[in-house]
């Protein structure tokens, strides 16, 4: 439709330019002695466009003549470019195709194309890293931090985290402190923190990453359960059998961290520190909940071993547990023991053997040949004896 209206244009400009010159009867004399030239304002108006026209088709013929080596100059760099950003692509698609050695080359290529210049050395870093070459890699990485400032909080993320993966997670924390004086703590990087400190050892400062990034949303919620089990595990294991330390500690884990694990930690080092009272209070609270996972764990058996206090309230929390799980082998174990230490021998005996009867043990058959020899009944206290070392007998 557009090409029509210009035909339709061009036809409508010719019929008037010729009428207009038809109805022209103008003419033009040229006086130069002795010379003397006239000739019609038509052929005047139309020699001067034409003279125009060569004119200018004379200059661009000029400017096309002595511009041309800087355009053949400006193809060969656009040419360049082209090349290098192909370079640098191939450079990425190695890296990830885990071809680190094309990788290496092709960016090491990109980086003397100038083609951007700070991530081709990042891309370099880690081919090298992959590589094994930690001279290689640290030469990189010099250059990448030399390229353009922009660029700094992607080196130094880069190198944190080479630096976790090479255990070096003491130089990673300072890496990741100047990161966050130039940039904050965002998410990666406190990831990245949180790997370097349960590296270092610092569990304290996990748990705190920990509780940041959980807050966030951060990490997947069947991540942050064991994480903090673990840090909690390692700083129980650090305090050992100090007593007030362990209570201390104890005091400040939150409530929704205290699994099965930590507080089976806890309880054994209360009890090793002679802080049975602690104790009983703790694995008391646990059991209670009446979680399967809780009474599958060893911390029945340990609230059985727990000498001090008062045994007639554990026996009697004991009973009160038995009426919501008759056979249960290890809380009939445990109460048999109180119930012994108690000397409460009729008891005692019942509770271990209706242990027995649930499940046979060494620990009950042990248990059987102590009150025996304690009562004098030699022959069965013997029986028990062989029967403990019975290579079935599974220890509780």
């Amino acid at each position: 439709m557009r090409g029509l209206f210009w035909v339709v244009a061009l036809f409508a400009l010719a019929v008037a330019v010729a009428l207009g010159a038809s109805m022209n009867d103008g003419y033009v004399l040229i006086v130069l002695p002795p010379w003397r030239v006239e000739v019609s304002l038509n052929f005047l108006l139309l020699a001067l466009l034409l003279a125009f026209v060569v004119f200018y088709a004379l200059l661009r013929a000029l400017s096309l003549t002595f511009g041309m080596p800087q355009r053949v100059a400006e193809y060969r760099r656009r040419r360049q470019r082209e090349k290098s950003g192909q370079i640098f692509q191939d450079a990425v698609r190695f890296l990830f195709e885990g071809r680190f050695g094309q990788a290496l080359k092709r960016a090491g290529e990109a980086y003397e194309a100038g083609r951007a210049p700070a991530l081709a050395a990042l891309i370099a870093a880690r081919a090298a890293q992959r590589l094994g070459e930690p001279k290689r890699q640290q030469e990189w990485l010099d250059k990448a931090k030399q390229q353009d400032a922009r660029n700094e909080s992607a080196t130094l993320m880069l190198e944190a985290e080479m630096l976790n993966e090479a255990r070096r997670f003491h130089e990673a924390l300072r890496v990741l402190q100047r990161l966050q004086q130039r940039e904050g703590r965002h998410i990666a990087a406190l990831r990245l923190e949180l790997r370097a400190r349960q590296g270092s050892g610092d569990w304290d400062g996990a748990l705190k990453l920990l509780r940041q990034l959980a807050k966030r949303d951060a990490l997947p919620a069947d991540m942050v359960r064991p994480l903090a089990t673990k840090a909690h595990l390692a700083n129980l294991a650090r305090c050992g059998d100090d007593r007030d330390a362990l209570i201390a500690y104890l005091r400040q884990v939150p409530a929704d961290e205290r699994g099965v694990e930590v507080v089976l930690a806890a309880a054994k080092g209360l009890a090793a520190a002679a802080a049975d009272d602690e104790a009983q209070r703790l694995i008391e609270g646990m059991l209670d909940q009446d979680d399967e996972e809780v009474w599958q764990s060893e911390l029945v058996s340990i609230y059985g071993r727990l000498g001090g206090g008062d045994q007639m309230s554990r026996i009697a929390r004991g009973e009160t547990w038995l009426r919501q799980r008759p056979d249960h082998a290890g809380l009939l174990l445990a109460l048999g023991r109180m119930c012994v230490r108690q000397r409460l021998w009729g008891k005692a005996q019942s509770y271990l053997e209706a242990s027995l009867s649930v499940e046979e043990t060494q620990a009950g058959h042990l248990e059987l040949a102590r009150l025996g020899d304690q009562l004098e009944r030699v022959d069965e206290a013997n029986r028990h004896y062989r029967a403990a070392v019975r290579p079935d007998n599974g220890e509780k």
